[in-house]
């Protein structure tokens, strides 16, 4: 892929249409193979990726270890609770520790915000030219999932031709615990990216006001945004406003692990203003999609009955698009590294 020209993958407010339409493009591809009979393709022979996951994951770490192996490579599991870190060794000694092993690509998950960009920054510095591609790093960043979110409503909106431009113009409500998730900032780059307007729907508590401005200016460190013209960010704090003319709706889970200071002041006062129910699907026009990051906390962001509605729910979409969008980075940052 010769157009690409990103070495590490870290945050989606440095890509461009173009690099969406070569990631959406293949992820296609990767999509459209047999589900049946032999699935690898040789085109990560010979690669070393590694999971260096410092915080619990089940779809995210799964999902990237299947990619790798359904691309020939080879696979290394790294596990906090049986590290070294026990013993005070830091993330930047266990990433070196997996270079040194031979790793082509650190596919990294850390509480800690910005930890995948430091350790990008202190390999470049180094002259190392081992990938790094962020799995999710503290309240910043998760373009994986940004990604996927994306792949999946493209496919939604024109499953014959899934590319950037199925989303202009169209409207997303992203609901729920704005503030704590890197999903939804990761989204607010990809969708605004790719021509959708996204209302935002929440608690004050949850959902800041300065989110409005939010891919208004690059973020620190970029001087530039390479998206000439995106979709706007709106806030709506009525669920019902909020829902009116949606082309499409994402919930996001109340990250009870993330809070502090009682931020709600209950989850069933939650559930009552924001969970998304049939009842509450009225509002919207018909057969709107329904989209969760997951785990889904089951009739608090949205209803048992909504979550397992093949008509409306595509969670299940999401997690089986996991799996091509990430052969699709594995296989771009691999090709990266041989030009």
């Amino acid at each position: 892929m010769s157009n690409w020209n990103h070495k590490h993958i870290i945050d989606l407010s440095t890509f461009s249409v173009r690099d969406y339409e070569t990631i959406l493009e293949l992820a296609n591809r990767f999509k459209a193979l047999p589900q049946k009979g032999p699935r690898k393709l040789p085109a990560l022979q010979g690669k070393l990726i590694a999971n260096l996951f410092f915080e619990p994951s089940t779809r995210t770490r799964s999902s990237f270890e299947l990619a790798a192996k359904r691309l020939s490579a080879d696979v290394l599991n790294f596990s906090a609770n049986i590290s070294s870190l026990s013993k005070g060794e830091t993330p930047l000694d266990t990433a070196l520790t997996y270079i040194s092993m031979g790793a082509d690509i650190l596919i990294v998950r850390h509480e800690s915000t910005n930890l995948p960009s430091e350790l990008a920054s202190y390999l470049d510095k180094s002259g190392e030219e081992t990938s790094i591609l962020n799995a999710g790093d503290g309240l910043h960043s998760h373009p994986s999932q940004g990604l996927l979110d994306l792949f999946t409503l493209a496919r939604y909106f024109n499953p014959e031709k899934p590319l950037p431009n199925a989303l202009s113009n169209k409207k997303i409500a992203i609901i729920g615990d704005i503030l704590h998730s890197r999903v939804a900032r990761s989204n607010l780059w990809a969708l605004t990216g790719c021509g959708a307007d996204v209302i935002l729907c929440g608690p004050p508590s949850l959902l800041p006001e300065d989110f409005e401005n939010f891919v208004k200016e690059p973020p620190p460190g970029q001087t530039i945004d390479p998206i000439n013209k995106r979709g706007k960010v709106l806030i709506n704090r009525s669920l019902k406003d909020a829902l009116e003319d949606i082309d499409a709706i994402m919930t996001l889970r109340i990250q009870k692990e993330r809070m502090n200071n009682n931020l709600i002041s209950s989850l069933e006062r939650y559930k009552q203003d924001y969970e998304i129910n049939h009842q509450r699907l009225k509002w919207c026009k018909k057969n709107v999609p329904i989209l969760h990051p997951g785990p889904v906390n089951r009739d608090i962001e949205m209803s048992g009955e909504i979550l397992d509605d093949k008509s409306y729910s595509l969670v299940r979409e999401q997690v089986e698009n996991s799996i091509p969008i990430r052969m699709a980075l594995l296989y771009l940052l691999s090709s990266k590294k041989q030009t």
